[in-house]
């Protein structure tokens, strides 16, 4: 009975398991195959949103600026040279690189011992014509004389004559004593045409003397001349260049020996595109008369001036592109012939611009605006001008909208952005402090003696440079640009 009991059990249990089992298997391929047939779920995922520094677009009337390069000129030159050669025998105390001098002043003085006396020859030989004049007159007045004597004697033979014939006619006188008056009568006739020679060659000895006073009156004035050119004169008040002489130092005729220039008269030329000439022209194709400012570092101080365009060179040479322009400027102190400048000149205002960064617009030719639900979208614009880290862009595809302001290969059109407002529109940052450099008395000393020795620094600029290296800390900038100028 017991053995049954456990037999029962023992199958009933065996039945279980089976039973199990088989349920498990099932379930198991129940769940595979629903495995199998439902779709992949993928788990969600947050879209990323980017920062962005944007600007808002605003249209406004804008003057573009265009900017070149030139070099400064003086309008007002003058090659000084020698009249006369020579030794030269004085100087003007000016008479030095960078001095500066009046106008009509004394620069220099060739010796003039040969110039005066070819002055007093010539004048010699005036007294000389002079009197050989006065000689003539004289012989014209006695030949005058003598031909008035001689047509009263003609007179006379010509009543003794006449009464030989008459006697001869009555009887009385003899053929012989008519044959006589009338040869006496010719004789006379003779005379006078005698007497009238002398007159025409004491007029012609008359003429003869004005020709040789007129010569000797010119020869006299390029005696003076040539002693003028003696004297070398400044024809201007200018600074002198190029000084060439010493005393004692012979010069030959037309010798450059220094060139004055006029600080006061000067111009800049520069050079633009054809594009960028075309835009200074007025609706007649005359060059407007823009104003322009002008730019020289020195030194780390910023010389300025302003001025005018004034013209454009006639051509273009070999090998070039563009135009040179001349703008003339108004007072410009400290700048120099030569000097490398920067130029800007303001165009006619143009209407409807907006100002953007340059780095918004892409190779394309779009920016990226932001739409109202945060996404970015590409806005087609028209580029009018680049200015420096700017650019001008026609305003109305996105008047009033926020542009972003830096371009990165994240950003495209429909990305969710966060916007930012750019720095420079936000509140001002504080200065950023320079570094100070702490310098030798040697270094010290070196600097502080090539400021004081510079001509082209303006005696402000020196003030404020000597003031900043006296301190005991100096501006590690400054200390750079005056290296860097005096090749340290």
């Amino acid at each position: 009975m017991r053995f049954l009991r456990r037999s029962l059990t023992g199958l009933f249990l065996f039945a279980m398991t089976l039973g199990l089992l088989a349920y498990a298997g099932l379930l198991v391929r129940d769940a595979v195959q629903a495995r199998l047939s439902d779709e992949p779920r993928m788990p969600e995922r947050e879209e990323r949103v980017y920062s962005v520094n944007v600007v808002t677009a605003e249209a406004e009337t804008l003057r573009p600026v265009l900017t070149a390069y030139g070099e400064i000129r003086s309008r007002r030159e003058l090659e000084i040279r020698a009249g006369a050669s020579g030794r030269i025998v004085a100087l003007a105390d000016e008479m030095d690189e960078g001095g500066r001098v009046e106008a009509n002043q004394l620069l220099a003085r060739i010796d003039p011992a040969d110039a005066e006396a070819a002055r007093d020859r010539a004048e010699a030989d005036l007294e000389d014509a002079l009197a050989e004049r006065d000689d003539a007159t004289r012989a014209l007045t006695l030949a005058e004389d003598n031909l008035a004597a001689a047509e009263d004697q003609v007179a006379l033979y010509d009543r003794a004559l006449s009464r030989q014939r008459d006697l001869a006619d009555r009887g009385v006188g003899s053929t012989t004593a008519v044959e006589e008056a009338e040869l006496q009568t010719a004789n006379a006739r003779s005379a006078v045409i005698q007497r009238r020679q002398a007159i025409a060659e004491a007029e012609a000895r008359i003429a003869s003397s004005e020709t040789a006073i007129r010569r000797a009156r010119l020869a006299v004035a390029e005696a003076e001349r040539t002693l003028a050119d003696t004297e070398v004169r400044a024809g201007f008040a200018g600074t002198l260049s190029e000084v060439s002489v010493v005393e004692g130092r012979r010069v030959s005729e037309s010798e450059q020996i220094a060139r004055l220039i006029d600080p006061e008269a000067l111009e800049v030329a520069f050079r633009v595109s054809t594009q960028g000439y075309a835009r200074l022209l007025d609706g007649d194709g005359e060059l407007q008369r823009a104003p322009v400012t002008v730019r020289l570092d020195v030194a780390g101080t910023d010389l300025v001036a302003q001025g005018t365009i004034d013209r454009a060179a006639a051509s273009v040479a070999e090998g070039e592109t563009g135009r040179v322009i001349y703008a003339r400027m108004e007072r410009a102190p400290g700048f120099r012939p030569g000097d490398f400048v920067t130029v800007a000149v303001e165009e006619a205002p143009i209407d409807g611009l907006a100002r953007l960064p340059a780095t918004a617009l892409d190779a394309s030719g779009t920016v990226l605006a932001v739409t109202g639900d945060d996404r970015l979208e590409a806005v087609p614009v028209t580029l009018v001008r680049r200015q420096d880290d700017d650019i001008l862009v026609d305003a109305a595809p996105v008047d009033g909208r926020e542009v972003v302001a830096q371009r990165t290969p994240l950003l495209g059109a429909g990305i969710k952005v966060r916007t930012v407002a750019r720095p420079e529109a936000a509140a001002p940052e504080p200065a950023e402090v320079e570094d100070l450099v702490e310098l030798t008395e040697e270094r010290r000393r070196r600097l502080v003696a090539f400021v004081e020795d510079s001509e082209a620094m303006p005696a402000s600029a020196k003030e404020r440079i000597l003031a900043q290296l006296s301190a005991p800390q100096v501006p590690a900038s400054v200390i750079e640009r005056l290296e860097a100028r005096i090749g340290g």
